[in-house]
């Protein structure tokens, strides 16, 4: 059998009909037994665009791959059985050790994974309700970066470009 491989398009959903009946897992795609198209696992994420009163957005360094080193924003993986609002509450709390409340959805963006996968990463405006800024978790580390700043990272791809088309930074 010969199998090709295809990108689905940014705003397709659902997966195909061959893929929700029947397909085979295979790793990270899921292989179509009608069609031989691999499909790319799709992996959900939360992240969280904090500010600070003086307009310091909230940064965490990269402690494990992927993207070791690189400063992002704190979030990760949704896991099973949680909501949007679940999850980041509990990633910020375990990356930042501060606790948070969601407000709302900025935007999403869809990141090349390992392996071949899709991280789909949903970031939202949260606020801090309590604790103490420390890195924990995967986090190397953990600050306020100001606007005049955030160019002297090395930051995950894509990161500014996504903050500025929401408006939300610089700002």
């Amino acid at each position: 059998m010969r199998l090709t491989v295809t990108r689905l398009a940014a705003n397709v959903k659902h997966r195909p009909r061959e893929a929700r009946r029947g397909a085979a897992l295979t790793g990270d795609t899921a292989l179509t037994g009608d069609t031989g198209r691999v499909i790319a696992r799709r992996i959900p994420c939360v992240g969280a665009v904090i500010k600070d009163p003086a307009g310091r957005l909230l940064l965490i360094k990269r402690g494990h791959e992927p993207g070791t080193g690189l400063w992002t924003l704190p979030g990760g993986r949704i896991e099973p059985g949680e909501t949007h609002q679940q999850a980041l509450a509990r990633e910020v709390l375990e990356e930042t050790n501060l606790r948070v409340e969601c407000r709302h959805l900025l935007g999403t963006a869809e990141l090349p994974g390992t392996d071949g996968t899709v991280i789909d990463v949903s970031d939202y405006l949260v606020v801090v309700t309590g604790g103490e800024l420390a890195a924990g978790d995967d986090a190397a580390d953990a600050r306020w970066v100001a606007a005049a700043d955030l160019d002297s990272l090395p930051l995950t791809s894509g990161l500014t470009g996504y903050l500025t088309a929401w408006g939300v930074y610089p700002a």
